[in-house]
């Protein structure tokens, strides 16, 4: 990431207005795309986290290898407050691999962000740095540290832990059809950019 404000906080939520059911299934299987691409690097790769680590942002910084965060980190997915959108399978098992299935639940259930200590005791950092220490110095330190190992070991065990959790988007897609498609996300996005309280109505 770049500067203290966001790793990456989520979709530009203009990019939502009038999706249909389709428009969801075939965005979730873009963001699918592009998480797979990441998660298939043949070498470590580092997340190095400041600010908001939100929605998508959070499954970004799941597909690295080491994640690095400063202490101002929050991080969550909020979306049952916010847009009423639906976490990917895909994303739903990365980041649950780190945290637990039913840590992830929670965070989309109650909206909730951890900061820096709690994500780190949750799992999902793997170090924070101290107050006084650089993020970008932290990161750096730790990719010099990994060229000393041995690649093919680093190498063999990232494409083990990726082949242990394959996830077909197809067996879900009921699912993503169901929130992309309904008057709660349209809500949910007017009232996003309108910066107002969504009416939910469950359909």
């Amino acid at each position: 990431g770049s500067g203290e404000k966001a790793f990456v906080s989520g979709t530009d939520i203009a990019e939502f207005a009038g999706f249909t059911a389709d428009d969801g299934v075939a965005y979730e299987r873009r963001m699918e795309a592009t998480m797979t691409a990441i998660e298939a690097i043949r070498v470590p790769v580092i997340a190095a986290i400041a600010g908001a680590c939100t929605g998508g942002g959070s499954a970004l910084a799941a597909c690295c290898d080491l994640r690095v965060g400063a202490q101002n980190v929050r991080i969550g997915v909020p979306i049952a407050r916010t847009l009423g959108n639906a976490l990917s399978p895909g994303n739903v098992a990365r980041v649950g691999r780190l945290i637990g299935l039913d840590a992830v639940k929670t965070l989309v259930m109650t909206g909730q962000l951890l900061g820096a200590a709690e994500a780190q005791r949750a799992g999902f950092l793997t170090h924070v740095v101290a107050e006084d220490e650089s993020l970008d110095g932290k990161a750096l330190a730790l990719a010099y540290d990994l060229t000393a190992l041995a690649p093919l070991t680093l190498r063999a065990t990232k494409e083990t832990v990726r082949r242990m959790r394959p996830v077909e988007l197809g067996d879900y897609e009921d699912l993503l059809r169901m929130v992309y498609g309904s008057r709660d996300f349209a809500e949910g996005v007017a009232a996003f950019t309108s910066r107002r309280q969504p009416r939910w109505e469950g359909r």
